[in-house]
């Protein structure tokens, strides 16, 4: 199995495409076509990372950070950077990064932390825009229930808890091919009208391809009439963040002590208490100030997250109870999520999860 096999099932929960513009995510370091014997998968590639994927006989590491965000002007071992990527070219190792891609999955980080926490009733805190497009073509009536279905295996027409979506309207379509054409349906050099059905159906921009090859390959007519437009609006199904209820409400102090438990952290920096039982709950992986008012607009008691600066608590202002348990807190069992899917997907070689704590920060 070939590394770029291997990247495209682990696509299939974090496409690409979900990353924000700023980040720096897939085959940091490799080739896609070379053959895998085993993959380790860590929070961040570190050189003892490095060391480990040696030990361990693992040519590919799947890491949450990107080792390389910035871009290298020079590659001389100055820095931890240029080290691990060294090290990693010299043992002939790939480095495949996910980051914000599995940040905006619905099946991805945040995801991961509503689960350990067991919020019920979950969705995206904050939807993410461009993810949607929108198919229409136009098609002779007699074709357009067979169309339509093959769009709908290709991706097409999912929208929330529902698929098979489209929408359809009846009318007549006129064409007239030239002495080079091969009309299906009418004669050459003759104006010919059809009665059609003019199709639509929203899709997500990472189904687009197979979406084009469906139609083009199922369409009757020798050519294909279709348009496609990108839509603004956020799609419920991606974004970062997740919001969702509490099994059973608890008190301040009690939901704090229950965080600690949970998310393994035996140091929380929190907002002042606001006096209620803490039932709705919003949770976001990694560095998340950014999402306050949005946890407070949706109505949430608690916001989960980390990397708060001292201003930021004031944003609480008495509505909210902000916690902070930390950046690696918040992302720990993000590797977790990523062996338990690859191991359900591949079996012909390993799929280990890294034993190094990469947390570089120390509390005393």
């Amino acid at each position: 199995m070939k590394v770029k096999e291997v990247t495209s099932i682990l696509e299939e929960i974090a496409p690409l495409n979900y990353a924000e513009d700023f980040d720096n995510v897939g085959l940091l370091i490799g080739n896609n076509q070379t053959e895998v014997i085993g993959v380790l998968v860590a929070l961040d590639t570190l050189e003892t990372t490095i060391d480990e994927a040696i030990e361990k006989k693992c040519n590919l590491i799947i890491s949450f950070h990107p080792i390389i965000f910035n871009g290298l002007k020079k590659l001389n071992g100055n820095n931890y950077v240029e080290k691990v990527v060294i090290k990693a070219i010299q043992n002939n190792i790939a480095i495949y990064a996910i980051h914000t891609a599995l940040d905006n999955s619905f099946e991805g980080v945040s995801a991961k932390i509503a689960e350990v926490l067991d919020l019920q009733n979950t969705k995206v805190l904050i939807p993410k825009k461009n993810i949607l497009k929108k198919l229409t073509t136009y098609i002779p009536t007699h074709a357009a229930i067979q169309l339509r279905n093959t769009l709908f295996d290709a991706g097409a027409g999912n929208i929330g808890n529902y698929d098979n979506c489209s929408f359809s309207i009846s009318g007549e379509g006129t064409f007239r091919g030239n002495e080079k054409s091969n009309p299906t349906l009418g004669e050459k050099s003759k104006l010919h009208l059809e009665k059609e059905i003019q199709i639509s159906v929203l899709f997500e921009v990472k189904n687009e391809e197979n979406i084009l090859k469906a139609l083009h390959e199922n369409h009757p007519y020798e050519e294909v009439s279709y348009e496609i437009i990108t839509i603004e609006n956020s799609y419920q199904n991606v974004g970062m963040g997740i919001i969702g209820d509490l099994s059973k409400p608890l008190y301040e102090k009690d939901f704090l002590e229950y965080l600690k438990k949970t998310m393994k952290t035996d140091c929380i920096r929190h907002s002042a208490y606001i006096n209620r039982k803490i039932k709705k709950v919003a949770v976001l992986g990694g560095s998340g100030s950014f999402a306050i008012s949005t946890a407070k607009k949706l109505g949430a008691d608690a916001y989960v997250s980390a990397d708060f600066k001292y201003h930021d608590f004031f944003k609480a202002e008495n509505n909210i109870l902000l916690a902070d348990i930390g950046h690696y807190e918040s992302e720990q069992f993000t590797k977790n999520l990523i062996v338990d899917f690859l191991t359900k997907k591949i079996s012909n070689f390993a799929i280990i999860l890294s034993e190094k704590n990469t947390n570089p920060i120390y509390y005393l």
